[in-house]
């Protein structure tokens, strides 16, 4: 059942960051519940039905702008662990379900927070999107090539520093509840998340192994030893053997001139073994260069596609992906030695559970036929 098994979990649907951290507390065995629309769904998602990101959730349609689908939503807040939403900050306080009025229902929950730029500072009320958020703390300036910033996709932002940390501290704050019997409000910005990411870049600047100027240093392509490398095909391999005795391995296998070997972090030998790799690695194919360095430490790997990378036979060993209702996806992640977490259910469409969590939350079938009459529900 997972280890968040006999956790409740309330999540305010949004777009981004929130729905994917709802789906990890569902993947890890909490009980969470989606609170929909129960007007028109929200044109940028997609339908609820075909997102990866609903996974395992319950659905529930209610109208928070109704006085009665307010009242709903704060009597499954009484018997909730957490809840979630990734509103401006003071959307849900006007809506009528912010911390106070939440925290007035159930003293013991968690209210998660999750925004690009936070609930205090300047930018709190300006929109923005991952780009933007990562651009304020040097790491966008840090990605891509020497000409330009390369958005990393929305995985360093929304997923990285957004999703992973409102779920890291909705789960601290449940384990503190544990012991103090008392909820808080956990603020998860986008843009903190980003810069505890760079932590590290500090510390390599202050070692002197880091520069601001892109394309320059280990991590970033500058080395001829940390990059990908075209293939006879088109394809590409990833290069990556920082450590000396790795570096050597490379060498060795590919057959090119030892000397290389003690010229690793000689910038000036730099451009020779960069043409070096570039000219023999363009000799064969990527599946070529994966087949001869298969079991190697020389840090070589195949660059696959996300297609490709479901085939691949270490993920197909571990079961990094799964197959639901004939959709393989990514298989709940991380793993634990005694509560193994379920394959989860295919995502519901938007109010498909509305009726059968209500009854559970204890109103009866005239109750929930009221809450439809007056539009409270869909």
């Amino acid at each position: 059942m997972g280890p968040l098994s006999g956790f409740k979990i309330i999540e305010i649907k949004g777009i981004g960051p929130g729905p994917y951290a709802g789906m990890i507390l569902a993947d890890l065995g909490a009980e969470v519940i989606v609170v929909e629309r129960a007007s028109k769904p929200n044109s940028i998602a997609p339908p609820s039905a075909l997102d990866i990101h609903s996974r395992g959730k319950k659905s529930i349609a209610l109208n928070l702008k109704s006085a009665e689908g307010l009242a709903t939503l704060l009597k499954l807040v009484k018997g909730a662990d957490a809840i979630f939403e990734g509103f401006r900050p003071g959307v849900a306080e006007r809506l009528g379900f912010g911390p106070e009025a939440c925290l007035e229902q159930n003293p013991a929950l968690v209210y998660g927070r999750m925004t690009g730029w936070g609930q205090t500072g300047p930018l709190a009320q300006s929109a923005g999107h991952d780009l933007n958020y990562i651009s304020l703390t040097g790491a966008a300036a840090a990605i891509g090539s020497k000409d330009r910033p390369v958005p990393p996709l929305n995985l360093v932002g929304d997923f990285a520093s957004g999703s992973l940390f409102l779920v890291m501290g909705m789960l601290a704050a449940l384990l503190e509840a544990q012991k103090s019997g008392k909820g808080q409000v956990v603020d998860a910005a986008i843009s903190d998340g980003s810069a505890h990411l760079m932590s590290v870049f500090y510390t390599l600047s202050r070692l002197g192994f880091w520069s601001t100027e892109r394309g320059n240093n280990v991590l970033d392509g500058g080395h001829p030893y940390y990059r990908a490398y075209e293939t006879a095909e088109g394809n590409f391999v990833s290069v990556a053997p920082i450590e000396p005795h790795f570096f050597a391995e490379l060498v060795t296998t590919l057959g090119i001139s030892s000397h290389f070997i003690q010229q690793q972090n000689n910038p000036e030998s730099w451009p020779e073994i960069e043409s070096t790799l570039e000219e023999i690695f363009k000799t064969k194919t990527r599946d070529e260069w994966v087949d001869i360095f298969e079991g190697s430490d020389a840090c070589v790997a195949g660059v696959l596609n996300y297609e490709e990378a479901i085939k691949h036979p270490h993920n197909q060993a571990r079961k990094t992906y799964i197959d639901i209702d004939g959709i393989v996806q990514p298989a709940p992640a991380p793993r634990f030695s005694r509560s193994i977490c379920d394959t989860p259910d295919a995502p519901h469409a938007e109010g498909n559970d509305t009726e059968s969590v209500l009854t559970q939350l204890g109103l009866s079938d005239a109750d929930i036929q009221n809450l439809h009459k007056v539009g409270a529900i869909t």
